[in-house]
């Protein structure tokens, strides 16, 4: 598998936080994403970490970028990892849908 594949698979969510208003109340639901999305979520995660990435090139810092991501490491993975803990922490709405 290339990298660029493990790199993307391994940064796709598979739950995020919709708001949603309930009540005069605002609640975060989890509801599950579906493949499309959560491709283009993990994509948009990637090149937002790159971004922050200080020095050199925009190639150089992609390519650290997707490698720490296909070794399960980097900022696109602590953010599906944040999302993930914020879904699971919000399970209690989730009959809100």
């Amino acid at each position: 598998m290339s990298v660029l594949r493990q790199a993307v698979r391994g940064v796709t969510p598979d739950v995020v936080t919709k708001t949603r208003r309930v009540g005069g109340s605002t609640y975060r639901v989890p509801v599950e994403v579906v493949p499309a999305e959560g491709k283009a979520s993990a994509i948009r995660w990637s090149l937002v970490a790159c971004r922050k990435r200080s020095g050199r090139s925009m190639a150089l810092r992609s390519s650290d970028e997707l490698m720490d991501a296909a070794r399960n490491s980097g900022s696109a993975i602590r953010k599906r990892e944040e999302t993930h803990k914020v879904a699971e922490a919000n399970k209690a709405f989730a009959h809100f849908r």
